[in-house]
């Protein structure tokens, strides 16, 4: 199922293709929250080629991030984010629901 409620950055977008692009083949960026980290929750992303049956997909030119149902709660809002800066490149979440983060901003909580 696609969903409105969360959604990817142009970089976020071309960053998944390029990856892609390199592996020969069609990747998704899965993205979940998981307990952990020194505020409560933190981010988990991977890159995979296959969605599961209850995924939530989010789309932006041709490029594709799943969510779980139960992590969809946590980022409802969010936009999934791509940045190269001086200290690495990473996926990012801006979470409008996260009330605090640590220092590093790896976890948050809400």
């Amino acid at each position: 199922m696609t969903t409105t409620d969360l959604s990817l950055s142009p970089a976020a977008a071309k960053r998944i293709s390029a990856i892609g692009a390199a592996e020969g083949r069609p990747m998704m960026l899965r993205v979940a929250v998981e307990g952990g980290g020194c505020s409560g929750f933190q981010y988990q992303f991977d890159l995979v080629d296959t969605a599961e049956a209850d995924d939530l997909r989010v789309e932006l030119d041709g490029a594709a991030a799943l969510v779980d149902e139960m992590s969809y709660v946590m980022l409802k809002g969010s936009v999934i984010d791509f940045v190269d800066e001086l200290a690495g490149a990473e996926f990012r979440i801006r979470n409008p629901n996260a009330k605090s983060s640590c220092g590093c901003g790896v976890s948050f909580s809400i």
